[in-house]
């Protein structure tokens, strides 16, 4: 299979776009501070499940999957952080929020089917 048929890399890369999208609006002064952060901690989401569904184990799979596991978490921190800084409305964050939600329970579910099916 290849990653860009996996589901929960179709969504991540979405959420990445979107919030690209929506850092465009950010204050200039963020460019290279909370504007950077959420890009990066944004788009390696979907860059760890690609590594990962492209290397040899298992094992190096499930690790990079936790890396786009942690990634996303940063993510939901930088936009809650954005929220309470003014740069995204309570809907903006709230409808996000529900997108890392989703991604969050399928990469568990994932994780979960890779190490049920290798111990």
């Amino acid at each position: 299979m290849n990653w860009k048929d996996l589901k929960v890399w179709q969504k991540a890369h979405a959420l990445a776009l979107e919030i690209h999208k929506l850092t465009k609006d950010f204050s200039r002064e963020e460019v290279y501070g909370l504007t950077s952060q959420l890009r990066r901690s944004a788009s390696s989401v979907p860059a760890n499940i690609v590594e990962g569904q492209s290397r040899n184990t298992t094992k190096e799979y499930l690790a990079f999957l936790y890396n786009a596991r942690g990634s996303l978490e940063e993510t939901r921190y930088h936009l809650l952080l954005s929220r309470d800084l003014g740069y995204v409305s309570g809907n903006e964050f709230g409808l996000l929020e529900a997108k890392c939600e989703e991604v969050s329970k399928m990469l568990n579910g994932l994780i979960q089917a890779l190490r049920k099916n290798n111990p």
